[in-house]
């Protein structure tokens, strides 16, 4: 057995390989929602676009894991900072700044669909379909996958660790091929389960605004997140990070409350139409009646 596999097959490498996994499809349900939504505009390549987007996606990131892995604190030194007092002030390292933007283009790219869904005429209807609109998307897969990447990998870091003593001196040695191993099989994970995600959706498009408000509120999480990376004040007020249970509470309640609204109209239109059916059959009956 190669000395690179050693922790894997050891009893306690296979349950931090296990809690990975977890901590991987638990993170990547986000990703996989933008991944969906993002694909869906360029039609008939939607699959392509999802597999090839994923594979690229998981590569960048077993490189930005050695990356991270390699420069820990080299990335968290600040870049700059701003001071404007009373006004606005922070930190920002290239985590912070990473956090920041990929949230708040995760907020724009769902404002505009959202909007889109306002305004479109033809509900059938889908943008796209072009080659430069499939490397289009595949690029912002990938950049997305980027930008979620940071999250899951600090949190993998800090799952996937030993300590070691090396000349008396106890020394943290993160176990990179566990890491590794993990994102591949969360990456073959995503690819199954993309097209079925993208097929529900498209299958019930009344779901489809739960879905954007969803990737709303993961864009609000990572902004919040950045912000607060950065030590960010504005109006001296502290930016303080979104925790991941108000999140995960927040969504549950947006699901239960969409699937009961969406039964209940159910309801509704099904007793309008019977009253409608009720209302045919005797105008029906009321003409065929003799009239004196």
């Amino acid at each position: 057995m190669p000395e690179i596999f050693g922790d894997l097959f050891t009893t306690s490498g296979f349950f931090t390989f296990l809690m990975l996994l977890l901590l991987q499809a638990v993170l990547g349900f986000d990703n996989l929602l933008y991944i969906a939504i993002e694909s869906k505009r360029v039609g008939e390549k939607a699959p392509m676009v999802r597999r090839w987007g994923i594979g690229l996606a998981m590569l960048f990131r077993i490189v930005l894991l050695i990356i991270i892995v390699s420069l820990f604190g080299v990335l968290a030194e600040p870049l700059f900072s701003i001071g404007i007092p009373r006004v606005l002030d922070g930190e920002f390292t290239l985590q912070s700044l990473v956090t920041l933007l990929g949230g708040g283009f995760i907020i724009y790219t769902a404002v505009k669909e959202i909007t889109h869904l306002l305004t479109v005429d033809e509900f059938g209807h889908e943008e796209g379909g072009s080659e430069k609109s499939v490397v289009q998307a595949i690029t912002l897969i990938v950049t997305m996958n980027l930008v979620f990447s940071f999250d899951s990998i600090l949190s993998a870091m800090a799952i996937a660790n030993v300590k070691e003593t090396v000349d008396g001196v106890v020394e943290t040695r993160y176990q990179l091929t566990i890491m590794t191993v993990a994102i591949l099989a969360s990456g073959v994970a995503m690819m199954l389960m993309a097209d079925y995600v993208a097929d529900f959706i498209r299958k019930n498009r009344m779901y489809e605004v739960l879905g954007l408000f969803i990737l709303f509120l993961v864009g609000v999480l990572l902004v919040t997140e950045g912000a607060h990376l950065a030590h960010m004040h504005i109006f001296t007020f502290e930016i303080a990070a979104m925790s991941k249970s108000s999140f995960y509470l927040v969504v549950g309640v947006l699901v239960i409350t969409d699937i009961i609204s969406t039964n209940y109209q159910k309801r509704l239109w099904a007793k309008r139409e019977a009253d409608l059916r009720k209302l045919r059959i005797a105008e029906a009956r009321e003409a065929q009646r003799p009239r004196e």
